[in-house]
């Protein structure tokens, strides 16, 4: 099997270390290592909404906001949110609202806040994952886990979980997923770059590998903070 620039494997995920309850000031937060991403995400509500007239009677509110620091580039970004950081931050609270069960908690807000505090490719689906265990580790009912994941092309080779080198190679494809799981559920998809259809179902394929991989790794995380007995499993 052909190896990358930094010596994985097509199929191998970036190294990932994960931290459950790091904010004292959330009621849950997951810090999370992915490669050279470096983000935090803190979780609070649900709470009430304000101004009321933005409650929604049927379900809690997600309000995904997120963000990337000043300094997580190599250029000072903007502190102010741009285009791209409002957009992923639409998509990416629909994406996580179908794993929690928000019909539980009408005229109420669930405040989700991430910051990207280094960024090195695919902070979307890093941002998103921890999200996903800041949620779990707030105590909030959820369907599953919401395990995030990039794949694509680099290289003239179809790859998983690609870098910010991979992703400024000429023929790079980059495609974002994320899936609610156990299900398998598609609840996020997004590509950028250009490729054939039988290339696009094997990226998929790929893709739905590494959210496996994810999901195994945000189950871990969970036990060892909340470690159970008998015979339930996540």
């Amino acid at each position: 099997m052909t190896t990358r620039l930094d010596n994985r494997k097509v199929d191998e995920l970036r190294k990932i270390k994960i931290e459950l309850g790091v904010s004292k000031n959330a009621e849950g937060s997951c810090y999370l290592e992915w490669g050279k991403n470096i983000v935090i995400a803190t979780v609070n509500g649900p709470k009430p909404v304000f101004p009321r007239h933005l409650a929604d009677p049927q379900k809690a509110v997600v309000d995904y906001k997120y963000r990337m620091a000043c300094f997580s580039v190599s250029e000072r970004k903007s502190p102010v949110p741009g285009k791209r950081d409002k957009e992923i931050s639409l998509v990416s609270g629909n994406a996580l609202e179908s794993a929690i069960m928000v019909e539980q908690f009408p005229n109420t807000l669930i405040d989700v806040n991430v910051l990207i505090l280094s960024a090195d490719a695919g902070t979307r689906v890093a941002a998103l994952t921890a999200a996903s265990l800041a949620a779990a580790d707030a105590g909030l009912p959820m369907r599953g886990m919401i395990s995030a994941v990039a794949a694509g092309r680099a290289n003239e080779q179809l790859v998983l979980d690609l870098t910010k080198d991979e992703e400024d190679t000429a023929d790079a494809v980059d495609m974002a997923c994320a899936f609610l799981m156990p299900q398998k559920e598609i609840v996020l998809l997004q590509m950028d770059g250009f490729v054939k259809k039988e290339d696009c179902s094997k990226i998929l394929e790929n893709a739905l590998i590494g959210a496996e991989k994810i999901y195994d790794i945000q189950k871990k995380a969970l036990l060892e903070k909340y470690p159970l007995e008998g015979e339930i499993q996540l």
